[in-house]
C-alpha cells in the first residue's frame, strides 16, 4: 500500500537537513506499507480498521453481527470482553467468529433471544508487537411496544376554543416517528392554526366547525423494525353556542363538557412551553430545536429573536409554520437566550428559552502511528476538547499505563508520551481515552521500532503523461528506517534537482508546478539512509491540452420546435478524445428526438422536459474539458386552476385562482370571461383583465344572471387555453338598470304611429317578467301621456293618429321587481301622406348647347304632409330642330335633396326642344307635377361622320364615301377633308386641306402619286364649329410597266445584295425606334390628331347640389313634330 502524498514542501539546504530529520522523527507518523513486497519480512502492530458503532441497536428478528476487523504483521488474533469480563465464545454454540477476523456472529434466528446478548462488548486484536482495542460497543435490541389500551371520550368544543390532542406514544428503541392521520391513512392537514408539536401532540390554536371528525389518530412508526403502531381514534365535535346549549340540555351534564374557555376573540397564550422562561441543553454538533405553540383568536403568529445576538444566517431554519426554530451544527457560540413572540390583533406574549451548548469530547490532535528506528526519539500526542473539559487517560496494549510493564524509553506528560532512545522492545500499541459526562473518544496508535534499508515501492520505468502547463507529480514511494532522504535527478548525468523550479514532497514525490514541453525526459529518484541506498527511474511526456474552440450557446425555443448545440474540440494528436453530451449532469434521455451529428447535438420536437443545462464534455486519458449552455423551453402558459368564488355579494364577487405553469415565459396578464347559463348558455363573454402578478379579481355583476367564470393566462408567446369553469353563482333579481335603445316613432300609414325600439337582452333584464311601458303624446298639444305595457317585443303601433304630427315617445323597461329609471323622451312623427301642392314659378335658363339651369318656388310646408326629401325634375326631348317624325320619347329624372329651389340639367342634346316639370317628394312619394315648361338648346358641334371608306383606288386617284354624323347637333355647313402622304419610313408629307359641301356623301381625289399610302382626316362643321374627326388610310395602285421593270431588276444579283443590306439597315432602325417608343415617344400622326381635337369636348365641373340624381325612363310618343 503506497504512502499517502503529503503536500508539505521539503527544505533541502544542507545545513537544515539534520534538524528536519529530527523534527520528522519527532512529529511524523510513518505507517508501514502493506505492500506485498514488504509483508514477508516487516512486522507491524495491530490496527483496528473496522468496528460496529458505539451505540449498536439491532433488529431482534435477525442474527446479531458485531464487527471487528484489524490489520497487522503477523496477522492479529482476536478476543472479546462482555460487560467488562472475558467473553468465551467457545462455550456458546450460537456465537461464532469469522475466519481471519474478529467479527462475531450470534445466530439468534435458530434459537435464543436478542435480549440475552444485550450488553457492552469490546474487541482486542493482538500480535507479537502489541494489542489494539475497539470502542465499547453497547448492543441493544430495538423495541416497538404497543399503545396501552385506553378509553377516549368524545370531545365537544365551542367554535374558537383551543385544544391539545395528546399522543403519548410508547417508549421505543430508537424513539418512534410520530404523525397524525385519519382512518383512510391520509395525513391530517396542518397550518398556522393546527400543527403537531415536537412531543407528537396535536395543537389547535382555535377550533373551527370543519375540524369536526371522529378519526383523529396518532401513529408511531418504528423504522428499525419497519412497524407502525396506532392509537385509538379521538372524536372531536365543534359546535356553536346555541347548538352547545341544546346538546347540554338534552344529553350532557356540566361535568361532561370539555373545556370552559370563551370562544370570543382573545390575545395569545402559550400552550407549550409553560411559563415565561425555560431551559434547553444541547450537545455541540447536534441540531438545536426550540418550540413555541400558542393559542388565541385570531390565530397568533410566531416570531423568534436571539436576545444577545443575531440568528446564524446559514444554519437557521423555521419549521412547523415558524413554531419551531432549528439551528444546525450548534457550537458553544450558539448558547444564549432565545425569545419566541406570539402575536395577534389583540396582543402579544413572549417566552424566553435559555440555551446551553455542552460538548462531548472531540479531537484537537489525535495520536498517530510512529515508525522509529532503534535509538530514535518520538512523541505521541493526544489532545481533545469538550464541555466540560475531558479527562485524558493512556493505555498500552489495552492495559492502563499505570499498571502496564515499565518501559524506560517512554515518559508521560499529560496528553503527550515522549519516547527517547527507543529499542525494538519499545514496540507497542497505545490507546488514548478522552472522556467527560457526555461521551468518550478512544484512539489506537502504535510505536513500531524497525531497522530497514531504503526501499522504493514505485514501479520502475513508470511512464507519466501530463498536460502542458499543469503540475506533474512523479511518485517515489519509499520505506526505510531510519527515514531515508530523497533526491531527484533528470537524465543520466544531471545534477540533483532543487526547489527553485521543483517541489520535493516529504513522501518522495517530485512536483513540477508548470510542466512544459522541455520537461519531457527521464527522472531518477534516489533514497538513502545509514543502512543503504535505492534508486528508480520514471519517464515523463508532455501533451497539448484539450480545448473547446466552439462552445454551445444559450438557447430559448418554443415547445415543439428544433434546437441545435455546437461543440468543436481541439486536442493532442496522440490522444483520442471521447465527446459526450450530458443533460443536467446526467445522461441524455433515451429518445430518438436527440441526435448527435459530428459536432452538433440536435433536439427535435422540443418538450418542457427538455429544458435544462446541456454540457459538452471532451475527455482524454489525461484531461477533460466541458462547456455548458442552458436550453429554456417556452410556451403559452398552462391554464389557471382551483378557481374559487368568495365575498359573494348582490352585485360583486371575488374570484381567486392558482396560476398554471408559465412555461418559462412570465405571465403578463389574466383574462377573465363569464358565461350566463340562464340566458346564453355556452357563450363566453369578456369580463375583465388583470396583471400577471394578480391571482384575485373583484368582479362587478349584474342582477339575475347565473354566472360561471373561467380564466386564461397570457405571456409573450400567446394565450393559454381556458381554465375549467368555476362554480355557478346566481345573482338576485333587481329592477332593470337600462331602458331600451334606438327608440323611434315613424308612421307606416297616414293615420298611424309605429313605435320601435331595441329590446334588452336577457343579461340586461335583471330579473324575470321583462316588459315595456310604451308612452306617447302629441308634441305640440296639451294632451296627457297615453301608456300601455307590452310584452318583451320590439314594436307597438298607435292607430288613428292625424297625418304627420310630431309625437313625444318614451319606452321604459320593467320586470317583476320594478321599473327601470325614467327614460328620456324622443320625438317621432305619425305617418306621411302624398304632398298636395306642386312647385310654382318654374323657370329654365339655357347655359349652353348641353346644359340648362332650372329654378322653382318651394311648396308650402303644410302641403308636404311628411318629411321633405327634395324636389324631382322630369325632363324629355320633345322635338329635334332638324327632324320631324314619330319617335320614341325617353323621360329623364333628376332629384335634388332637401329644400333646394334650383338645379342644373346636364347632358342635353344640342339643337333640340325639351320639356320639363317639377314635383316635391316626401317619405310617402311625389306630389303633383308643375305645369310643363319647354326650352330649346342651341346648335353645337356635330359628332364624327358615321362612317368613312375608300373605294375604287387607281394609279392617281382615290374615291371617299361617308355617312353623315348621327348627331349633327345643328345644320351642317360643310365637311373638311385633310390628307397627307406617308413614305416607306412612316414619315408624313405635307397636309392638304379640302372643303366639301354639306350635301355630299362621296368625293374623288385626283392627281395623286401612284403606289403611295395616304392618311385621311375627315369631320363635319356647323356654324358653331368643327365636330369630331374620323381617320382612314389607303394606297394608290402600282403602274404595271413599272412593276414589270421592278421584277426584271429583282432578278439581278447586285440588286438582291443591295436589298439585303437595306433590309438589315431597316431592321436596325426599327429596333432603335421601338426602344425610343417604349421610352415615351409619340407617333407623329398622333401629334397632329391631338392638335385637331374638338374644343367643345371638355370636362364639366360639378356644382355641389346643382346636378341632381339622374334617372331615366322612356315612353313612346305618337305626336308628330
Amino acid at each position: 500500500m503506497p504512502l499517502k502524498i503529503m503536500l508539505k514542501k521539503k527544505q533541502l539546504s544542507a545545513g537544515r537537513v539534520p534538524l528536519l530529520l529530527f523534527l520528522c522523527r519527532m512529529i511524523s507518523a510513518l505507517e508501514v506499507p502493506l505492500d506485498p513486497k514488504l509483508l514477508d519480512d516487516l512486522v507491524q502492530p495491530p490496527t483496528i480498521t473496522q468496528q460496529s458503532p458505539k451505540d449498536y441497536i439491532i433488529d431482534p428478528r435477525e442474527n446479531i453481527v458485531i464487527q471487528c476487523e484489524a490489520k497487522g504483521k503477523p496477522p492479529p488474533s482476536f478476543s472479546w470482553t462482555r460487560n467488562g469480563t472475558h467473553f468465551d465464545i467457545d462455550k456458546d454454540p450460537l456465537v461464532t467468529m469469522k475466519h481471519g477476523s474478529g467479527t462475531l456472529i450470534i445466530n439468534i434466528m435458530a434459537e435464543g433471544k436478542a435480549e440475552t446478548y444485550e450488553g457492552v462488548y469490546q474487541c482486542t486484536a493482538r500480535n507479537e508487537r502489541g494489542a489494539a482495542i475497539s470502542n465499547n460497543i453497547v448492543v441493544r435490541p430495538s423495541r416497538s411496544p404497543l399503545w396501552t389500551k385506553e378509553r377516549l371520550e368524545p370531545i365537544i368544543l365551542r367554535n374558537g376554543q383551543s385544544l391539545v390532542l395528546p399522543c403519548r406514544p410508547p417508549i421505543g428503541l430508537p424513539p418512534a416517528i410520530i404523525f397524525w392521520m385519519d382512518n383512510s391513512f391520509q395525513r391530517l392537514p396542518q397550518s398556522e392554526r393546527v400543527s403537531q408539536g415536537l412531543n407528537g401532540d396535536l395543537y389547535f390554536s382555535n377550533v373551527l366547525p370543519e375540524d369536526t371528525r371522529e378519526d383523529y389518530i396518532c401513529y408511531a412508526r418504528f423504522n428499525h423494525t419497519q412497524t407502525i403502531q396506532q392509537k385509538q381514534p379521538i372524536s372531536l365535535k365543534v359546535i356553536s353556542v346555541d347548538e352547545l346549549n341544546d346538546t347540554i340540555a338534552a344529553n350532557l351534564s356540566d361535568t361532561e363538557f370539555y373545556g370552559a374557555k370563551s370562544s370570543k376573540e382573545r390575545p395569545p397564550t402559550f400552550l407549550t412551553p409553560e411559563g415565561s422562561e425555560s431551559l434547553k441543553e444541547e450537545l455541540r454538533g447536534n441540531t438545536l430545536s426550540l418550540e413555541c405553540i400558542a393559542e388565541g383568536l385570531p390565530t397568533p403568529v410566531i416570531y423568534w429573536i436571539k436576545e444577545d445576538g443575531t440568528l446564524p444566517i446559514n444554519r437557521t431554519f423555521y419549521r412547523n409554520f415558524k413554531k419551531t426554530l432549528q439551528i444546525t451544527h450548534v457550537s458553544e457560540a450558539d448558547s444564549g437566550n432565545y425569545q419566541c413572540i406570539a402575536k395577534n390583533t389583540l396582543g402579544a406574549i413572549h417566552h424566553t428559552i435559555s440555551v446551553t451548548v455542552k460538548a462531548a469530547p472531540y479531537w484537537i490532535v489525535a495520536p498517530k502511528n510512529l515508525v522509529l528506528s532503534p535509538g530514535e526519539n518520538g512523541t505521541l500526542i493526544c489532545r481533545a476538547n469538550g464541555n466540560p473539559k475531558p479527562r485524558i487517560g493512556w493505555l498500552t496494549n489495552g492495559v492502563p499505563i499505570e499498571i502496564a510493564p515499565d518501559d524506560p524509553s517512554r515518559k508521560i506528560d499529560g496528553d503527550t508520551i515522549i519516547f527517547s532512545n527507543v529499542q525494538e522492545r519499545s514496540s507497542a500499541v497505545y490507546q488514548c481515552n478522552a472522556s467527560n459526562e457526555y461521551g468518550y473518544l478512544l484512539a489506537n496508535a502504535f510505536v513500531n521500532v524497525l531497522a530497514e534499508p531504503p526501499r522504493i515501492l514505485t514501479s520502475a520505468n513508470t511512464l507519466y503523461q501530463v498536460i502542458a502547463n499543469r503540475a506533474a507529480l512523479l511518485d517515489c514511494a519509499f520505506f526505510g528506517s531510519p527515514l531515508p532522504t530523497i533526491e531527484w535527478f533528470k537524465g543520466t548525468k544531471g545534477s540533483a534537482l532543487h526547489e527553485d523550479i521543483y517541489v520535493l514532497h516529504d513522501n518522495g514525490t517530485l512536483e513540477i508546478p508548470v510542466a512544459q514541453k522541455d520537461s519531457t525526459g527521464t527522472y531518477t529518484c534516489v533514497a538513502r539512509n545509514k543502512l543503504g541506498m535505492a534508486k528508480n527511474e520514471v519517464h515523463l511526456e508532455i501533451k497539448d491540452p484539450t480545448r473547446i474552440i466552439k462552445q454551445p450557446e444559450y438557447a430559448v425555443v418554443q415547445r415543439g420546435s428544433k434546437v441545435s448545440f455546437e461543440c468543436k474540440v481541439k486536442h493532442d494528436q496522440t490522444l483520442i478524445p471521447t465527446i459526450m453530451w450530458l443533460k443536467d449532469n446526467g445522461e441524455l434521455p433515451n429518445d430518438e428526438r436527440f441526435s448527435i451529428d459530428k459536432d452538433h447535438l440536435v433536439v427535435t420536437d422540443v418538450s418542457d422536459d427538455d429544458g435544462g443545462t446541456y454540457t459538452c464534455a471532451a475527455n482524454t486519458t489525461l484531461d477533460s474539458v466541458s462547456a455548458s449552455a442552458v436550453l429554456r423551453v417556452v410556451d403559452v402558459p398552462n391554464p389557471p386552476f382551483d378557481l374559487e368564488l368568495t365575498n359573494q355579494l348582490d352585485k360583486s364577487v371575488q374570484l381567486t385562482w392558482t396560476p398554471g405553469d408559465d412555461n418559462n415565459s412570465p405571465i403578463t396578464k389574466f383574462i377573465i370571461e363569464y358565461e350566463d347559463a340562464m340566458h346564453e348558455a355556452g357563450l363566453w363573454h369578456h369580463q375583465a383583465e388583470v396583471s400577471g402578478t394578480q391571482t384575485t379579481a373583484q368582479l362587478k355583476l349584474s342582477p339575475y344572471v347565473n354566472y360561471s367564470f373561467r380564466v386564461m393566462a397570457e405571456n409573450r408567446i400567446g394565450r393559454s387555453v381556458p381554465s375549467e369553469a368555476s362554480e355557478q353563482y346566481l345573482t338576485k333579481a333587481a329592477e332593470p338598470d337600462l331602458n331600451p335603445t334606438a327608440v323611434e316613432g315613424l308612421g307606416t300609414e297616414p293615420d298611424n304611429l309605429v313605435i320601435t325600439w331595441k329590446p334588452l337582452n336577457g343579461f340586461e333584464s335583471n330579473g324575470p317578467g321583462l316588459q315595456y311601458k310604451v308612452s306617447w303624446r302629441q308634441k305640440d298639444g296639451d294632451d296627457e301621456w297615453t301608456s300601455v305595457v307590452v310584452a318583451n317585443v320590439s314594436k307597438y303601433i298607435v292607430s288613428g293618429t292625424p297625418t304627420f304630427v310630431p309625437y313625444l315617445i318614451k319606452v321604459q323597461a320593467l320586470n317583476d321587481v320594478g321599473f327601470a329609471p325614467e327614460p328620456a323622451a324622443v320625438m317621432g312623427h305619425s305617418g306621411e301622406d302624398l304632398p298636395m301642392a306642386a312647385p310654382g314659378n318654374v323657370r329654365v335658363g339655357v347655359v349652353n348647347s348641353t346644359l340648362a339651369e332650372v329654378h322653382w318656388d318651394p311648396v308650402p310646408l303644410k302641403s308636404i304632409r311628411g318629411h321633405l326629401q327634395g324636389y324631382r325634375i322630369y325632363y324629355w326631348k320633345t322635338q329635334s330642330s332638324s327632324k320631324r317624325h314619330r319617335r320614341h320619347i325617353e323621360k329623364k329624372i333628376l332629384t335634388f335633396q332637401g329644400s333646394k329651389t334650383h338645379g342644373m340639367l346636364p347632358g342635353l342634346q344640342p339643337y333640340s326642344h325639351y320639356a320639363l316639370n317639377v314635383r316635391v317628394v316626401n317619405g310617402k312619394g311625389e306630389g303633383p307635377a308643375s305645369a310643363d315648361r319647354g326650352f330649346h338648346t342651341p346648335e353645337g358641334v356635330p359628332s364624327a361622320p358615321s362612317s368613312l371608306k375608300i373605294v375604287n383606288p387607281t394609279l392617281d386617284s382615290l374615291t371617299l364615301e361617308w355617312d353623315p354624323p348621327s348627331h349633327p347637333n345643328g345644320i351642317l355647313t360643310e365637311y373638311v377633308l385633310k390628307y397627307q402622304p406617308i413614305n416607306s419610313s412612316h414619315e408624313l408629307g405635307p397636309l392638304v386641306d379640302l372643303k366639301i359641301p354639306a350635301n355630299k356623301t362621296r368625293w374623288t381625289l385626283k392627281n395623286l402619286n401612284f403606289s403611295t399610302r395616304y392618311k385621311f382626316y375627315f369631320y363635319a362643321q356647323t356654324s358653331v364649329g368643327s365636330g369630331s374627326q374620323i381617320t382612314e388610310e389607303a394606297i394608290t395602285t402600282v403602274d404595271e410597266a413599272m412593276a414589270s421593270r421592278q421584277v426584271d431588276i429583282a432578278t439581278q444579283g447586285w440588286f438582291i445584295g443591295l436589298m439585303c443590306a437595306v433590309a438589315l439597315l431597316i431592321l436596325i432602325l426599327l429596333i432603335v425606334c421601338f426602344i425610343r417608343r417604349n421610352k415615351g415617344g409619340k407617333y407623329p400622326v398622333k401629334e397632329k390628331e391631338d392638335a385637331h381635337a374638338d374644343p367643345e369636348i371638355q370636362p364639366m365641373k360639378e356644382d355641389d347640389g346643382t346636378f341632381g340624381e339622374y334617372r331615366l325612363f322612356s315612353f313612346v310618343s305618337s305626336a308628330s313634330f
